[in-house]
């Protein structure tokens, strides 16, 4: 059973963590999912969800974090001990998965440097402005490297977190997750409707 943590702070996007959420959700018998932020309680979405939290210090292994963007991001990046705990965490987990700005908070550790990540197209030169290390894509639906998976705005992230099923327990089971939520899976994280074009 893998554990995925979802980690949640003030003024997420809410498609941004419950989109993936909903694909592994659908796979109880594989994935137990755990809302996390790093000092407990509620987190509030950009939506005005109401989340409650777990510290994330007080899960002693998990396998899987899950980080989404948000206008919260804005004010995260400059917040030097929450990149502090965020790259600590990520180096301990077997795959780190981002959706939108999730992407510029994770840049910011240092961990993506040298390799490939995308973002939201829509808040393009802001995301790229935080890290010029990264090899940004700047047309790509979700992107992997090494044990980073990386999804454009919003609704990219249950394209990439199918993408993220497919290749872990097989396209066909992918598919049937998709079929079960009813969702039409752009299965090609190259294709980018919202592809920026590079200066």
């Amino acid at each position: 059973m893998n554990k995925i943590c979802v980690l949640l702070f003030d003024d997420f996007e809410t498609l941004d963590a419950f989109g993936p959420v909903q694909v592994f959700g659908r796979m109880n018998d594989r994935y137990t999912l755990r809302y996390v932020s790093f000092e407990g309680g509620i987190k509030v979405s950009r939506q005005g969800a109401r989340i409650e939290t777990e510290a994330i210090d007080d899960i002693a292994l998990f396998d899987i974090l899950l980080v989404p963007g948000g206008m919260g991001t804005r004010e995260l990046i400059r917040n030097v001990a929450f990149i502090r705990k965020l790259r600590e965490v990520a180096q301990k987990a077997a795959n780190v998965l981002t959706v939108c700005t999730g992407s510029a908070l994770l840049a910011k550790t240092g961990l993506l440097d040298g390799k490939d990540a995308t973002s939201n197209k829509m808040a393009w030169d802001w995301v790229i402005s935080t890290n010029a290390q990264v090899n940004w894509q700047s047309s790509a639906r979700w992107s992997i490297s090494e044990k980073y998976y990386t999804a454009s705005g919003i609704s990219a992230g249950i394209d990439m977190a199918l993408g993220f099923v497919a290749d872990h327990h097989g396209v066909s089971t992918a598919e049937a997750v998709a079929r079960e939520i009813e969702y039409i899976w752009n299965r090609n994280p190259d294709t980018d409707p919202f592809a920026v074009e590079k200066e």
